[in-house]
């Protein structure tokens, strides 16, 4: 499996998932990349920014999707992830991360970052 997860370097919230992520990749199956002023994007730059991305095996991924693919390359959270193919089970977990995308601004305040 290939995996490569884009992740909001400006964004403490995000440092903190992505390197608690990189401890759990233990056998170093995902390439982290954090998106900075300098990074080229296989995407729009804002819409990768907006949504948590991730590209599984050649397809684009985000929201749930993209974070169950993560989860899915790591061998504690694989049941995770492979939960979320069931359309029902990933709905619920889209629908709860567009509810966190309308307060992340606010934790990003909290926690230092921009907002």
């Amino acid at each position: 499996m290939s995996l490569t997860v884009w992740y909001d370097a400006a964004c403490p919230l995000c440092r903190r998932e992505i390197a608690m992520m990189r401890r759990l990749d233990r056998r170093g199956r995902i390439a982290f990349v954090a998106i900075d002023e300098g990074s080229s994007c296989p995407i729009d730059r804002e819409a990768l920014l907006a949504r948590f991305h991730a590209r599984e095996d050649g397809r684009m991924l985000s929201g749930a999707a993209a974070f169950a693919a993560m989860w899915r390359a790591i061998p504690l959270l694989r049941p995770l992830g492979l939960a979320a193919r069931n359309r029902v089970a990933l709905g619920v977990l889209e629908a709860a991360y567009l509810r966190f995308l309308k307060v992340r601004p606010h934790l990003q305040r909290l926690a230092g970052g921009r907002g």
